[in-house]
This record gives C-alpha cells, structure tokens and sequence, in this order.
C-alpha cells in the first residue's frame, strides 16, 4: 500500500516537472531537487556546525519560490527558467545575511550562474548573461555589506560551515552539470 502511495506521488511530481522543451524541464527538475533538500538543512547544520540552527530556517522562505519554477516554466518557460537562478541568488543573500559570508554560504552562487550559463538558448543568451552578472555583481557588491548576522559562529563552527557549503554546492554543481550533459547528449542536442 505504501509502495503504491509513493509512486502515485512521484508520478505526480514527474508530471509537474515534465516539459516538453529539455532546458524546461532540466530546470523544473533542479528546482524540485533543491527544494525537497532544503528541510534537511537544518539537520545537515545541527549534525556538522553547531546545535544553533534557527537562522537556518530562513532559508525556507524561498522553497515555496523553488517549488513554483515549473508552474511559472509551464505558461512562461523563459521567466520559469530565469526564476531558478534569481530564487538560489536570493537566497544566497539572506543566508548571507543569516550565518555571516565566513559560512562560505555564497559558493552557491557557482551553481547559479552555471544553472544561467547553461539552460538558455542562444537567442535567450542576453538572460543568461543578465543572470549571470547579477551572480558577480552579488559577489563583489555586497562583499562586506551584509552587517552582523543573525547568530555568530564561533571560528571553528564557521570553518565546519564552510565546508559543509562547499560541499553542498559542490553537488549541487555535479547535478547541474549532468543534468546538462544529458541535453547535450540528445540527437540534437546542439541549441
């Protein structure tokens, strides 16, 4: 019965992934991805940098942003691909904001601008670059302009959270590439 139950749910979550453009529906895959990762953050934090996990929990605010890439790809399949990026950046911020920029929080922004670089078309290109500038500008122009964040670490707790986040974004960016090389290996997967 329950073997039933789950796979009726992952049919339904395939189903709202499903596009028929291949860039779509890669994109609609890896937004679900991250936002059925995103509840176990809190655990990944509690288990490897501190017990203090409450300023983790901000980063739910964008699950509900994550989960709605595909409903916005399945009428505007541009915007849909676009609010992948624009959702991980902004959530990069307020993580940012959150444990401090010596969580190493903002390697996610490596896979965004991947995500950008790689799911446009050649005629969408001026998104992509769009995306992918607004990535470096939150590099650089906001180095140092976050304030204090919500709860300090201590060095040894920032140092596990570095690498946690370097860890997370480091599969996150293994995702993302393959999901990619698999468009690339279509009959036609030249854009």
């Amino acid at each position: 019965m329950a073997f039933i139950f789950v796979r009726k749910v992952w049919e339904r979550v395939a189903a709202y992934a499903a596009h028929d453009d291949p860039t779509v529906a890669s994109c609609n895959l890896i937004a679900l991805v991250v936002a059925s990762n995103q509840p176990f953050y809190p655990l990944y934090v509690y288990w490897t940098v501190s017990g203090h996990v409450s300023p983790v929990f901000f980063t739910f605010l964008s699950t509900p942003f994550f989960l709605a890439v595909p409903a916005v790809a399945r009428r505007w399949p541009v915007a849909g691909r676009a609010l992948l990026p624009i959702v991980g950046i902004a959530n990069t911020v307020l993580s940012a904001k959150a444990f401090g920029q010596a969580s190493g929080v903002e390697i996610f922004l490596i896979p965004c601008a991947l995500i950008a670089a790689t799911f446009f078309k050649t005629s969408e290109r001026v998104v992509a670059f769009i995306l992918i500038g607004v990535a470096l500008l939150v590099y650089l122009g906001l180095d140092g302009a976050y304030g204090t964040p919500f709860h300090l670490y201590t060095p040894a707790e920032y140092q596990a959270f570095f690498r946690l986040n370097a860890m997370s974004a480091g599969t996150l960016t293994i995702f993302v590439g393959l999901i990619a090389s698999g468009l690339l290996s279509r009959p036609n997967g030249r854009r």
